[in-house]
């Protein structure tokens, strides 16, 4: 397997997302004093107090409130800010999604909404919690950017392009340690997917902390089976990279895809679009089929909802065949 990047950091000295999303914010606060954030009652679990700590001044808890915290961002916004409102994706996608379409997109504002523990990472806060519509919902809200970063580094590199693009986004982010996917000195481009490993056979394409390592381990057992698969990281969901699709659509003439989320409305359905338009081939998806969360481990959970490396070495075998009917 040809590795364009390789695993940076082991497990056992992993960062907590939610930290390096706050120093991140600290960093760009310091060179730009329009950046605000606000938290709706959530700060130690988003780990925003990292940011009220170094700038009280600049830092807004709403209560339990999303909705009225979305309003204020887009009144920030339009006051000359850079808002960074934070919640569970649970509220940031459900409960605020009204006030986030009509307050801070159709009026054309600048609100960089934060939705934290997607899907199974909500664990133990369970099935109510437990958010596999946010992207769905979100990608339906014109020129909308959708961001979901995989690792530490990517997060650290594309938070900076998020505050710098103007226009509302949104941001699915996994607050728990993560292991470094890709060397400190790696780029990355908002718009455009990161391939992690080039192959010919199959392409597996993945967006998040969860499902992107999960497809570069199923990479590496289809190995052992002889089986050539390249591997995106598609951190940006919408503009979903279309030209690297289409490319990779021809290349190995077979797409899987991996997501923590619906199969409906997601990255799946994101990428089938591209495909039925612009390059028809065989694909297949991995995420939630059309089910509610429920209360467990994340590792229960993975399992339970089919998003691990063996379920993606089965959904690529099938695959493997159909392409060859």
């Amino acid at each position: 397997m040809n590795y364009l990047i390789v695993r940076a950091a082991p497990e056992e000295h992993a960062p907590e997302m939610r930290a390096v999303y706050a120093e991140t914010l600290v960093g760009l606060a310091e060179q730009d004093d329009r950046i605000v954030v606000l938290d709706a009652d959530l700060m130690r679990a988003n780990g925003t107090e990292a940011f009220k700590s170094r700038f009280p001044e600049r830092t807004f808890d709403v209560g339990v409130a999303e909705a009225n915290m979305v309003g204020v961002s887009a009144g920030l916004s339009a006051a000359g800010l850079i808002p960074f409102p934070a919640t569970f994706t649970c509220f940031a996608a459900r409960r605020t999604f009204d006030q986030f379409f009509i307050s801070a997109n159709y009026a054309q504002q600048n609100v960089k909404l934060t939705g934290s523990d997607p899907g199974v990472a909500a664990a133990f806060n369970g099935g109510t919690h437990m958010s596999f519509e946010d992207i769905g919902l979100m990608r339906t809200i014109p020129k909308i950017l959708i961001c979901e970063p995989s690792d530490p580094v990517s997060l650290r590199a594309l938070l900076p392009q998020i505050a710098a693009r103007r226009g509302s986004s949104y941001l699915r982010l996994h607050r728990k340690p993560i292991a470094s996917i890709y060397a400190d000195s790696e780029t990355f481009e908002l718009g455009k997917g990161k391939v992690i490993c080039d192959g010919t056979d199959l392409t597996i394409v993945a967006a998040g902390a969860i499902l992107v390592a999960e497809a570069i381990q199923a990479a590496g057992l289809l190995e052992k089976e002889g089986v050539s698969t390249a591997v995106i990281d598609m951190h940006t969901i919408k503009p979903v990279d279309a030209e690297l699709l289409v490319s990779y659509a021809k290349k190995t003439g077979a797409i899987l895809t991996a997501e923590n989320h619906q199969i409906r409305g997601g990255l799946g359905s994101a990428v089938a679009e591209v495909l039925t338009e612009h390059c028809p081939v065989r694909q297949l998806r991995v995420g939630i089929e059309d089910e509610f969360g429920e209360v467990g481990t994340q590792d229960y959970l993975q399992e339970r909802f089919g998003l691990t490396a063996a379920n993606l070495v089965a959904k690529a075998r099938i695959l493997l065949e159909r392409k060859g009917a």
